[in-house]
């Protein structure tokens, strides 16, 4: 079965794809287009596209894709350092783009997507263990590094998805996300380039945009679902459709409610990251419960472990590192022009996320080991909890909470809040009135804004 399975169906759909940058064009139409960029790409061990979130983006990935070349997707916002490790790293031969200037900023080949010509002669079917995209990410430490992910993990991620959320041809995706990460390109593109549903991409993911777009599945980073939230017009133009998906980063627990509220149902939330696609979510058809992401989804298990790397129980409150593994897990790190396998531990990707797991099975993500587990006079603390205590004061709207160096305490909870009309000492009163003592933070910094990043997650290492 090809990878893009709905590109190759006989029944053509005229407006399968939209964007701002172009009338709505057909799955046949893009096919066509993409293989005339694959014909030309013959020989290339690897390609860059230059990542807009436009139409071109989408042909220049399914072309790389059709000609089993590995494609590396660069964010068009990235500054010359970063887009020069990632084209040195990755060794990319040449870079897909329409940018006239690209070639000066890039130092590689440029080659346009868009043009007239059509091919329809496919070539065949790569082998589904053959690198399909390489995504650079940035982990604590070092320059981005480029993850390798198969066709063949892509495809079990999006059927298992497909079966958790009834996702089928008969939906119509929504989304503006960036189409270089695993949410925006893999779910939002290629879902439904393998699934048959219509894509539309607004391009910007604003309230108005999501509220007019008329769609049956829309997915959004928490930044947005908070926007749309906050524009109740907006949000209850979202109430005919199927399921709202939200994911990247965890979804405020006020934020939740209101968009319950406003637009009759609860938003399905889910967990993943770049090296292990999606592995965890709420069902279609199950419960949607604020501050959980669900149960493992078809061909992945997990587990959680202590510092030691002995299990830690299922009981929904103990603490521990979450491991995953299954068929969506990453190849390894492509360094040198050549892929160093992943960290596995028996098997088992430890993804540096502390979790809790409840004896149903259901995940509570606390956030990064790194980060957002502070242990704090004997106790260990979820940032995350913390957090959805403060964001449920009217006056807060959003926050932040890390561990700082504490000679007594070991580390400090330090809050960093923006909000209108309160004191510190107020919203450390009014954790304590929700959580345990220990719990409250012991500083708030009220501040302007906080540090995010293109997904809409808060860069605690900023704070």
């Amino acid at each position: 079965m090809p990878l893009l399975t709905a590109l190759h169906s006989p029944s053509d759909i005229p407006n399968a794809v939209a964007a701002p940058d172009i009338s709505p064009i057909s799955r046949h139409e893009l096919l066509g287009w993409a293989l005339a960029i694959a014909a030309d790409l013959k020989g290339a061990p690897i390609v860059a596209v230059d990542a807009r979130p436009d139409i071109s983006t989408i042909a220049g990935i399914v072309a790389a894709l059709h000609a089993g070349i590995p494609v590396v997707p660069v964010p068009p916002d990235a500054g010359d350092v970063e887009r020069a490790h990632i084209l040195h790293d990755s060794g990319a031969a040449l870079v897909l783009s329409d940018d006239p200037a690209a070639a000066g900023r890039t130092g590689v080949p440029v080659m346009p997507i868009a043009r007239k010509a059509r091919a329809y002669d496919a070539p065949p079917e790569p082998p589904a263990g053959a690198p399909a995209l390489v995504l650079y990410t940035s982990g604590t430490t070092g320059a981005p590094k480029g993850v390798v992910i198969s066709r063949a993990a892509i495809a079990a991620d999006l059927d298992a998805l497909a079966e958790a959320w009834q996702w089928t041809e008969s939906d119509a995706l929504v989304h503006g996300l960036p189409l270089y990460h695993v949410h925006g390109l893999v779910l939002g593109v290629l879902g439904p380039l393998r699934l048959g549903s219509r894509l539309i991409h607004t391009g910007k993911p604003t309230p108005s945009a999501y509220a007019s777009a008329g769609g049956t599945l829309y997915f959004g980073v928490p930044t947005i679902w908070s926007r749309i939230a906050a524009d109740p017009a907006a949000a209850r133009a979202l109430a005919p459709a199927r399921l709202l998906v939200s994911g990247s980063a965890p979804l405020p627990a006020p934020v939740f409610d209101e968009l319950a509220a406003l637009t009759g149902q609860s938003p399905v939330e889910r967990y993943g990251m770049t090296e292990t696609l999606i592995t965890v979510s709420a069902r279609a058809d199950g419960d949607r419960r604020r501050g959980q992401v669900g149960l493992p989804i078809r061909g992945v298990e997990t587990r959680l472990v202590d510092d030691s790397g002995a299990p830690v129980p299922a009981d929904g409150a103990t603490i521990g590192e979450l491991q995953v593994r299954g068929a969506t897990l990453l190849d390894g790190y492509l360094r040198d022009g050549a892929v160093t396998p992943a960290p596995l531990v028996d098997g088992w990707y430890p993804t540096g996320d502390v979790a809790t797991i409840g004896p149903d099975g259901w995940h509570r993500i606390v956030g990064r080991a790194s980060t957002d587990l502070i242990k704090t006079g004997g106790f260990r603390v979820g940032a995350g909890e913390v957090e959805d205590a403060l964001l449920q004061h009217p006056a807060v709207r959003e926050a932040a909470v890390v561990g700082r160096p504490h000679p007594d305490l070991g580390e400090q909870i330090t809050a960093y809040v923006v909000a209108d009309t309160v004191t510190s000492a107020e919203l450390i009163a009014f954790v304590v009135e929700r959580l345990a003592a220990h719990k409250r933070p012991r500083v708030v910094h009220l501040v302007a804004g906080l540090p995010r990043n293109s997904l809409g997650k808060v860069q605690k290492k900023r704070l």
